[in-house]
């Protein structure tokens, strides 16, 4: 035990943030969220490979949490779902003007586009999410109203530039000091009465009391080490509340909350069963180490939102316009549109 103890990272946190991947090894990048440390942390996790990741996500490669109707529906078909559960809370419409922040390989502007009719931008950090992403913006003949930038979420815009945003799986990246700034950013880009759909992970151990064996016992396996080290640098999860009070605090008006942790544990489970699978080609790709390195976060992942420990909800938040007016239905189940 104190063997294993004392192989774990010696601090919470790297200033080398690439340091866990000699290959991929940089200089210092300066204080955390700083914008180059942060667009080379981003690139540490998501440009491990664009193959790697295809091995076991879906087909449109979505990395965040799918929405499932039953255990036994297939991986695809769930995140089909998820995608158009944020497109109809979003309640898009045709030749509306919509921001992905954080969009990944693109399966959400382009699903946006395709089924709602909608102009989409999406930005990311990530060289190789973006040339993917554009690949498959042109094969799907929507290079017309699609867009992917690299852009860091600080230099979007200030000028109320869109109707509609979502957010999906980025504020674990921003830090929990920095979710002022981020919701800021985000509000200044949205149009008067415009909604932004913010779907995130939240810590709700950080929430509750803790004691001081609690805290001890925090400190000697320095919890949180092992993913800032190898999977999410300067990544940090904070509670709801932070969420919450960061985007009202911004100007948002919290509309709506829904846990999806249930549907979370079941997207890692079958994550981890597709890459288990693909066990040999990942290795191939990318080493045994970075292979078992994915293998046990999810693993660790899904037993933390089994366990409550972890949660992830969607929250629906909107930016009235000057007569304090949000065209949201007096009920959640009236004028929602269905995907075409």
């Amino acid at each position: 035990m104190f063997r294993h103890l004392a192989a774990l990272p010696a601090d919470d946190g790297a200033t080398d943030i690439r340091h866990a991947r000699a290959e991929h090894t940089v200089g210092r990048t300066g204080n955390r969220h700083a914008k180059a440390r942060d667009r080379s942390a981003i690139q540490y996790h998501y440009d491990v490979g664009n193959d790697f990741y295809a091995l076991w996500l879906d087909e449109r490669m979505v990395y965040s949490c799918a929405y499932w109707a039953t255990p036994s529906q297939s991986l695809e078909s769930a995140q089909v779902a998820k995608l158009d559960l944020v497109c109809r809370k979003l309640r898009l419409a045709p030749n509306e003007r919509f921001l992905d922040v954080g969009c990944g390989w693109g399966a959400l502007v382009i699903h946006a586009a395709q089924h709602y009719g909608v102009t989409a931008v999406g930005i990311t950090l990530s060289d190789a999410q973006a040339t993917l992403a554009r690949e498959r913006i042109a094969a799907a003949g929507l290079s017309d109203r699609c867009t992917i930038e690299l852009r860091d979420y600080r230099d979007l815009p200030a000028r109320s530039s869109f109707d509609k945003i979502a957010s999906l799986g980025m504020v674990e990246h921003v830090g929990v000091d920095n979710l002022p700034r981020y919701f800021r950013s985000l509000h200044g880009a949205l149009a008067d009465g415009g909604l932004l759909l913010n779907h995130g992970i939240v810590n709700v151990s950080v929430a509750r009391p803790t004691t001081w064996r609690d805290r001890i016992e925090r400190r000697i396996w320095r919890r949180d080490a092992f993913i800032d080290q190898y999977v999410f640098p300067d990544g940090k999860l904070g509670p709801l509340h932070a969420v919450i009070a960061g985007a009202e605090g911004a100007g948002f008006e919290t509309r709506d909350v829904e846990s999806l942790r249930e549907h979370y544990v079941l997207t890692l489970h079958e994550w981890v069963r597709r890459l288990t699978t693909q066990a040999d080609a990942a290795r191939a790709m990318v080493g045994d180490r970075v292979f078992r390195t994915w293998r046990l976060y999810m693993a660790a992942a899904a037993h933390g939102f089994a366990s409550g420990r972890l949660n992830v909800v969607q929250t629906l938040l909107a930016k009235p316009d000057a007569s304090g007016h949000v065209p949201l239905p007096l009920r959640r189940d009236v004028n929602v549109p269905e995907s075409s």
